[in-house]
């Protein structure tokens, strides 16, 4: 992950928004110390507050993660379209993670959708049984 970059882009959408590093940290929900963290590119938890971040300073995380220009053409390929700014902060982390992580959280994700898709299905059968 580009932090530096990332920390730059959310500066400048913060001074754009004319908003103080106090006023952003109150609108995510985090210390004025760990916005100073998120600029000067020592991330912190800025992944997992990406979404707040970009709902607070009015901009789409794909901004955030890739600038302007890059998200306006990943855009316009449609490779963001559908995507929530979760989904674009996991898919950022994945991409982070060394080959052998990688694995183990595609893993992770089978196991959780299998489990997921199978608690729908015994939902249905159960609702099916009862009427």
């Amino acid at each position: 992950m580009d932090v530096a970059g990332l920390g730059a882009r959310i500066r400048s959408a913060r001074e754009s928004k004319g908003l103080t590093q106090g006023g952003l940290a109150a609108l995510v929900g985090v210390s004025r110390s760990a916005v100073a963290q998120w600029e000067t590119g020592r991330s912190g938890q800025v992944g997992a507050n990406l979404a707040a971040i970009a709902r607070a300073l009015d901009v789409g995380v794909e901004h955030l993660l890739l600038g302007a220009g890059a998200a306006a053409v990943a855009r316009e390929l449609g490779w963001l379209e559908g995507l929530a700014g979760d989904e674009l902060a996991l898919l950022r982390l994945y991409r982070a993670c060394a080959a052998e992580d990688r694995a183990v959280v595609l893993r992770l994700l089978k196991r959780l959708a299998k489990s997921e898709i199978q608690d729908i299905s015994d939902s249905s059968t159960y609702k099916e049984t009862q009427s």
